[in-house]
């Protein structure tokens, strides 16, 4: 079963499954997200979220961590139906940094929806309610880690923030770059407004896509090919 939890430095979240349980999840990213230029103005926030699938795949595929699961089989069972059987499943996980997560489950709403408009009547598909149970998982694990208030608060910017339509991506940057930077105290303190930054797109952030914007106009470039100037840590203290 997919599950996530804190990291113990509330860097990030570490998510976890069995091989079954992350394949799944991204075979339905790769669907939801549709194909390379297929959604114009979003082709940053795929790309970003194509990031964490990658990150996902990687787990699946016995590259990040491995982890060892009570799989509820008891010696009493064992017995009664005369095996020898271990009692434990492989799972595998991998950390993913708060803000990175929190904008690839903000952003999937809207590639839902456009999915939901090419597809049709969702019924039947099951792709969309892996997403949504992604999302769901995103935000119950957020929960233990913000006040009630401003859990509410982040689940309605959540509903009705804007769409991600030609988002500066550059600012999930920044906001990692931020976050990695704080202590464990801060990082508890700050995780409800970094969640908020993302989905609001508050002035700071329409500063900063001005920016993004400017960079990019001379070619004409969309922009989120435009870098930025800083460098991740080759290790992060999750």
């Amino acid at each position: 079963m997919l599950s996530m939890k804190t990291t113990p430095n509330h860097t990030g979240v570490k998510i976890s499954g069995d091989y079954f349980d992350l394949d799944e999840l991204n075979q339905a990213i790769y669907k939801v997200i549709g194909k390379e230029g297929e959604y114009h103005g979003y082709e940053g926030s795929r790309l970003r979220i194509l990031g964490v699938s990658y990150e996902i795949r990687h787990a699946a595929q016995g590259d990040r961590n491995v982890d060892f699961v009570f799989n509820g089989l008891h010696e009493h069972t064992k017995k009664q139906h005369g095996f020898i059987a271990p009692d434990k499943n492989i799972y595998f996980s991998v950390e993913v940094l708060w803000p990175e997560l929190l904008y690839a489950a903000y952003a999937l709403r809207d590639f839902v929806r456009l999915y939901a408009d090419k597809r049709g009547d969702l019924l039947a598909d099951t792709y969309a309610p892996v997403i949504a149970k992604f999302q769901a998982l995103v935000l119950e694990c957020l929960q233990g880690h913000v006040p009630g208030e401003e859990y509410a608060a982040i689940l309605e910017a959540f509903r009705k923030s804007p769409s991600v339509n030609d988002y500066a991506i550059q600012y999930v940057d920044l906001l990692n770059l931020k976050y990695i930077g704080m202590t464990k105290q801060q990082r508890e303190k700050s995780l409800s407004a970094i969640a908020m930054k993302l989905t609001l797109q508050d002035p700071e952030y329409q500063a900063f896509r001005k920016q993004v914007i400017n960079a990019a106009a001379p070619e004409k470039r969309p922009i989120h090919e435009i870098g930025i100037q800083a460098e991740y840590p080759e290790q992060v203290e999750w």
